[in-house]
């Protein structure tokens, strides 16, 4: 009985699964989930909605005129060609859209003897600047994106109809001759001393130190 008893806790203990105490570390998976953006086209009309407000965020930034004519001890000779290069550049920054309505306002002048002259190149004007100056978002028509090379295509044929069909040329470019040269002797006789620049623009020009970057006055002597 003792022998049988024996050999029964044997198989037991054979039987029987070990403990294990140790610890088994699974692998985890990591997943990594792409987000994808996707540009949603807007509609024509909102493309040009958003071309006039660009367009009267430009226009905001008119100077006034007193500044723009100030007084006679705001205009001198220039040093040299490189200086009245310089106050070009930099009049040309600071008064862009004083000279913009300078030069428009002289084509409106070289038309105005003929109102429908004046009304159709308003218009091809407007186009210009609503579908290629202003516009910064792709041109949707009837769901087709439109490139921009058709689109400038497309502006300079309308541009040559109206050219061909008014007959105009030499009155349109004597016009905007005008304001050109008005706004270039301008800004070569406009000593730009007092005028507020970028700090940017003025250190990259040398006309302030980088440890005086508070400083925004350009002092240009001439």
């Amino acid at each position: 009985m003792q022998s049988c008893a024996g050999m029964a806790g044997l198989i037991v203990l054979l039987v029987k699964p070990q403990s294990d105490t140790s610890t088994t570390t699974m692998p985890t998976t990591t997943t990594t989930t792409t987000t994808t953006y996707t540009t949603i086209p807007i509609s024509g009309t909102d493309v040009i909605f958003r071309s006039f407000q660009n367009l009267s965020s430009f226009l905001s930034l008119l100077r006034p005129w007193p500044e723009f004519i100030s007084n006679a001890a705001s205009f001198d000779l220039p040093d040299s060609l490189h200086h009245a290069a310089t106050r070009i550049r930099l009049n040309s920054k600071y008064f862009s859209v004083n000279y913009g309505i300078i030069i428009t306002a002289c084509f409106v002048v070289s038309l105005i003897g003929d109102p429908k002259s004046l009304l159709i190149f308003g218009s091809v004007f407007t186009l210009w600047l609503v579908l290629y100056f202003f516009r910064e978002d792709p041109m949707v028509v009837w769901g087709h994106h439109v490139h921009d090379h058709l689109v400038t295509a497309g502006l300079v044929f309308v541009t040559g109809i109206a050219v061909w069909w008014l007959g105009f040329v030499s009155s349109l470019l004597i016009g905007v001759a005008v304001g050109v040269l008005v706004s270039v002797v301008h800004g070569v006789f406009r000593n730009p001393r007092g005028i507020y620049l970028d700090e940017i623009d003025a250190e990259s020009e040398g006309l302030i130190s980088p440890t005086s970057v508070n400083s925004r006055v350009y002092d240009f002597s001439s």
